[in-house]
Order: C-alpha cells, then sequence, then structure tokens
C-alpha cells in the first residue's frame, strides 16, 4: 500500500463513523493509508470489519479497529467511544459521516422516516460529537491537549433541491448548526470543529430515493447541472474532511466547507 502522508500532521486516533460505505469508508480508508490509528464505527459492523481487513492486507501501517454502532443510540455510541479509548487510545479525531435519507414530500412523509432521518443524522452526529468532546476534554486535562472535529453535512443544509428532500434538509442545517456551536463552545479547549459539505457523490446514499431503472439517466441530468460537470468521486470530500482534520488547517474552525462541484455558487436560473 502507497503511505499518503498528510500536509501536516492528523490527530491519532481517529474515530470514523458511517466508516463501511460511501465518504465514511474513504475517509478512513485515507486515513489508515496515512499512518493513523483509526476506529472504524458502522450499523454495520460485517461490512466495517471487512474494510479494516483490506486495509491491513493492503499494507496500512497503523492499527485498525472496526465496531458495531448506532450512532442514533447514546449507549452505543459510549460502547464504542469506551472500546476505542481502550484499544487504541483517547480519540483526538473525529469524522462524524453516518447518514440516511428517506425521501418524500413533507405532506405525505410518515413521521417514522422524519425521526429516522432525523435520529440518525442530526442526533447521531451530536452523540458521536459529544462522545469525542468527552474523551479529548478528559485526555487534555490542564494540559490541553486539544483535538479537531469534522462533521459531514450537505448543501442541502444551505439551499433546497426539489424532489422532497424536507427532512434530509433539515437534518444536515441542524449540522451546520452545531458545528459553529461547538466551535464557539470548545475553541478554548484547543478543539476545532468543522464541517464539510460533500455535493453530488457517487454513493449509495446518493440514489438511496432513485428508483434502479432511473439511475443511469439521473446521474447524467444531476451531472449536466453540477458546474464540474460530474459527480465526486468519494475520495474528493474525504480528503477534504482529512485537511480540515489535520494540522494543515490549525486556524480553521466554525466553518462548512463547501465541496461540491460548484453547486453552492450556481444560481437556479440562467438568465
Amino acid at each position: 500500500m502507497q503511505v499518503i502522508r498528510p500536509v501536516d500532521q492528523l490527530p491519532d486516533p481517529i474515530v470514523v463513523t458511517g466508516a463501511a460505505h460511501g465518504i465514511g469508508a474513504a475517509t478512513a480508508t485515507l486515513a489508515a493509508r496515512a499512518g493513523a490509528a483509526v476506529a472504524l464505527l458502522d450499523r454495520d459492523a460485517d461490512a466495517a470489519a471487512a474494510l479494516a481487513s483490506r486495509l491491513r492486507d493492503a499494507g496500512a501501517p497503523g492499527p485498525l479497529l472496526a465496531l458495531g454502532c448506532d450512532v442514533s443510540e447514546a449507549h452505543s455510541v459510549e460502547a464504542a467511544y469506551a472500546a476505542v479509548a481502550s484499544e487504541l487510545g483517547a480519540p483526538r479525531g473525529l469524522v462524524a459521516s453516518a447518514g440516511i435519507d428517506r425521501g418524500g414530500l413533507a405532506h405525505e412523509l410518515p413521521l417514522a422516516d422524519l425521526d429516522a432521518v432525523l435520529a440518525v443524522n442530526l442526533r447521531g452526529t451530536f452523540l458521536s460529537c459529544r462522545a469525542a468532546l468527552r474523551s479529548m476534554l478528559d485526555a487534555g486535562g490542564a494540559g490541553g491537549v486539544g483535538g479537531a472535529i469534522v462533521c459531514v453535512g450537505s448543501p442541502l443544509g444551505a439551499v433546497a433541491a426539489p424532489g422532497g428532500t424536507s427532512a434530509y434538509s433539515a437534518s444536515k442545517a441542524g449540522i451546520a448548526a452545531l458545528v459553529r456551536t461547538l466551535a464557539v463552545d470548545y475553541g478554548a479547549h484547543g478543539i476545532r470543529v468543522n464541517g464539510v459539505l460533500p455535493g453530488p457523490t457517487e454513493t449509495e446514499l446518493m440514489w438511496a430515493n432513485v428508483p434502479a431503472a432511473e439511475v443511469e439517466a439521473t446521474r447524467a441530468i444531476v451531472g449536466d447541472e453540477v458546474p464540474l460537470g460530474r459527480l465526486a468521486d468519494p475520495e474528493e470530500p474525504a480528503r477534504a474532511a482529512l485537511w480540515l482534520l489535520s494540522g494543515a488547517a490549525s486556524y480553521v474552525t466554525g466553518t462548512n466547507l463547501a465541496c461540491d462541484g460548484g453547486v453552492l455558487a450556481k444560481a437556479s436560473i440562467s438568465v
């Protein structure tokens, strides 16, 4: 495995939630290649373990730990963090990437779908951040060791798109507000908190609400609408997340960095 070293040192160890698939998997992979100790947390424990095994087989130089974790449940998050601290040491970095989407126009959306999206995306991000903050504060003590957190949001937390994304958009807007609040509250402790806003990205989640027969046509339409003319590879927002996590971004906190191919820069009308 080629070892990819970041511009500046990554915190160590790093927890990645939603690490079995999509942007979370890409983030865990890049962090492992950089030599960090990485805890891969995912509700799909088998998939997380399989990715960790592949990374070890490919020569990842740092220790890897795969754990089943439902980020919407406080006891599950707390148990996972206790296991990480025991096996790898107190986490110094977090990329909160776990997320789901349940589409539907608001007047038709079952409350169970709304509750599920908010539970994983917003509550789950909060619980992951809370566990990370507690760990960082306990480890820092009077020395102020600090740490870094990156939350995966979305441009749809700032602008709207047609097609019934009310639950997803509301959850991602909440994450953007959480990032700002935590950055202000914990900056004095040397803890940086930022968000990354991936645009359309080739992941399972991207097509969660698109019928299989319509994926190819929808991919072409979406690609044409993005100023860069294509969807992102998951590694592209993952690189942005790791930059925010790293010492290269040592004076960056409270920002929500768009990695969206220009989506937020584009007006919805052409004349």
